[in-house]
């Protein structure tokens, strides 16, 4: 099964369990030398950029559910186009995966609740604070400053409700090794 690394809102465990729902969340992830922005058309994307890093989810996408991710990210429609990126895992190995990227490169503020969505997803992966930070950074001011969080409209056209988890999602590492399991006797 191909890896597929997520940054936006497929970083929601129970979001991508309706899309995908043989693929797996392996944990959180970095794509190095590239930047988070809202393109045109209010969505996420990833530009290169040598200073920075992108945070996101590593998934094990199922076969049979690639068509279906692909449906959701408008590819046929144009809207993101697939690339394969390395990307660095919570110990720094290295994987390579899929990565959707917008076709756009123009900069854009975001559908209205889409970052909100984004955020609510992004929180519970324990990224660093000046990671989340700079997503609140592209959250509209009225929204900073109300603390609302609307549904949005997804690039298929479904209507999206933002799926707030407060506890980190259990996932289970894909190799373990006897050193895993602590040091009970």
């Amino acid at each position: 099964m191909p890896l597929y690394f997520a940054y936006g809102s497929n970083m929601d465990v129970e979001a991508m369990r309706a899309r995908c729902p043989r693929s797996t969340p392996l944990g959180a992830a970095r794509l190095a030398r590239h930047r988070f922005f809202i393109m045109q058309g209010g969505y996420a994307s990833v530009m290169a950029d040598p200073r920075r890093q992108v945070c996101g989810v590593l998934w094990d996408l199922a076969l049979g559910d690639v068509r279906a991710l692909d449906a959701y990210e408008d590819v046929r429609g144009g809207l993101y186009r697939k690339i394969t990126q390395p990307v660095l895992r919570g110990q720094g190995a290295s994987a390579r995966a899929l990565v959707y990227v917008g076709a756009s490169v123009q900069s854009a503020p975001p559908l209205p609740g889409y970052m909100e969505s984004v955020l609510a997803a992004a929180r519970p992966w324990n990224f660093p604070e000046a990671y989340l930070r700079e997503l609140e950074g592209f959250l509209p001011t009225s929204v900073r400053q109300r603390g609302d969080a609307p549904s949005w409209i997804a690039p298929d056209g479904s209507s999206q409700q933002i799926n707030a988890v407060t506890e980190r999602p259990k996932v289970r590492p894909r190799f373990a090794s006897p050193l895993d399991r602590g040091s009970g006797a």
